[in-house]
């Protein structure tokens, strides 16, 4: 088992803890949230490139994307092992309606954009933290070891993301659009929601 991680930032900083109608949900569909978690950490990777390429003048912020972008091919690499270790094949899977419905807020035009942008990323990755945790014990101890595994990595890029939205902007600023964007993470998690994926909201019955 992993070292235990203080998640206590990551709580903070999210709206609302996971309803326990997610978990049960998920752990009944685990093989469809695991083509769905690697999808999540391709999108990732892809996401820090896509700020690397665009932002080629903030020198914090490339350092920082380009690590995070090599641990979530590195996680992307395990998903893929421990679903080849199971016999499931990595088979198309709709996306959750999450990211888009908090990307549809994000500035369009720079430099609020990219504020916007990692404040998205700080709450998408917090949410993934606290789901690794909240989903860890339900599930067997070979899964649940490599999601307490991630828990370091996942509360570190949500500081990072945070970190570098409030070296860009007074920090008031930040916080406006945080509340902004929170409140859409919530209505997102707690609201009803007609898949499971790994950051769905309340399953439909």
């Amino acid at each position: 088992m992993a070292a235990a991680v203080d998640l206590t930032p990551v709580i903070e900083f999210l709206p609302c803890r996971t309803p326990d109608a997610w978990i049960s949900a998920a752990v009944g569909c685990l093989p469809v949230l695991m083509i769905d978690h690697a999808n999540c950490e391709k999108k990732a990777a892809a996401t820090a490139m896509s700020l690397m390429h665009r932002y080629t003048d903030n020198t914090a912020l490339l350092n920082k994307m380009s690590r995070l972008a090599r641990e979530e091919l590195r996680h992307f690499e395990q998903v893929l092992k421990l679903m080849s270790q199971r016999g499931i094949a990595y088979e198309s899977v709709t996306a959750s309606r999450y990211a888009q419905g908090l990307r549809d807020k994000v500035c369009k035009k720079d430099p609020h954009k990219l504020v916007d942008t990692l404040v998205v990323g700080a709450l998408i990755e917090a949410r993934s933290c606290e789901r690794f945790a909240a989903l860890a014990p339900h599930v067997d101890s070979e899964l649940g070891d490599f999601y307490v595994s991630l828990l370091k990595s996942e509360s570190r890029h949500f500081m990072d993301y945070i970190t570098l939205a409030n070296s860009l902007e007074d920090r008031d600023v930040v916080e406006e659009r945080l509340a902004l964007f929170r409140s859409i993470e919530r209505g997102l998690i707690e609201s009803p929601d007609t898949e499971v994926r790994f950051h769905s909201g309340v399953p439909a019955m």
